[in-house]
C-alpha cells in the first residue's frame, strides 16, 4: 500500500530533476566550439567551419608514433635516477623551521616554497603545447577576416551611393521602415 507522502514526493522529485537539467542545456548554446588537435610533420590542419574553431598544435614527425612525453616516465623505483635518490637521502632527518614537516617549531613555513618549487619543476617538465595561446591566435585571425569582409562591404555600399549621387538620382524619401538591400543588387568588387 502506498502512503500519501510517497505519492506526493514523486512529482516533486520529477519537477526538481527537470530544473536541475536546465543549466546543462543552457551551456550547449553558448559561444564558439573549440577543437584542439595535434598534427605531426607536414600534415595539414583541417579547416574550421562557421560553427567551430579548430586549433592545431604542430609536433615533430618523429613524435608521431612515440608514447607521449607525459606517459614516458614511471614511478617504479627501478627507473629512478641516482640524482633523485640522493635528494631523497638529503631530506632524511630534516625537521625544524622551514622544513615542511609536522615536527618542530615553524616547520610548516617551509611548505609554501616547496610547493612553488614543485610547481615550477612540473611546468618545466610538462607538455610544451599551450592551447590557450593557440586558441587566442585563432580567434584573432577569425576576427580579422570578419573585419576585412565588413570593410569591403562598406566600401562597395559607399561606392554605389557615390555612383547614385553622381547620376543625379534623388535620395530616397525618409521613411520609418528600415531599407532592405538585396545582396544581388550589389555589384562584385573588381
Amino acid at each position: 500500500m502506498l502512503r500519501p507522502s510517497t505519492i506526493l514526493a514523486a512529482p516533486v522529485l520529477l519537477i526538481g530533476g527537470a530544473f536541475l537539467s536546465l543549466p546543462a542545456a543552457a551551456q550547449d548554446e553558448g559561444g564558439d566550439r573549440v577543437d584542439t588537435l595535434i598534427v605531426y610533420g607536414d600534415d595539414e590542419c583541417p579547416e574550421s567551419d562557421g560553427n567551430s574553431i579548430i586549433v592545431c598544435a604542430r609536433m615533430d614527425e618523429e613524435e608521431r608514433y612515440r608514447i607521449p612525453e607525459v606517459l614516458r616516465s614511471s614511478d617504479d623505483p627501478a627507473y629512478e635516477s641516482w640524482v633523485s635518490r640522493v635528494k631523497s637521502f638529503e631530506s632524511v632527518g630534516k625537521f625544524g623551521p622551514l622544513s615542511c614537516s609536522p615536527i618542530g617549531l615553524g616547520s610548516e613555513l617551509g611548505c609554501t616554497p616547496e610547493l612553488i618549487e614543485t610547481a615550477y619543476a612540473e611546468r618545466a617538465a610538462g607538455n610544451n603545447v599551450r592551447f590557450s595561446e593557440l586558441i587566442a591566435a585563432a580567434r584573432a585571425e577569425r576576427l580579422a577576416e570578419i573585419d576585412a569582409e565588413a570593410s569591403a562591404t562598406q566600401a562597395r555600399v559607399e561606392e554605389l551611393e557615390r555612383a547614385r549621387l553622381g547620376a543625379g538620382t534623388p535620395p530616397p524619401a525618409a521613411s520609418s521602415e528600415p531599407q532592405v538591400v538585396d545582396p544581388a543588387d550589389i555589384p562584385e568588387a573588381p
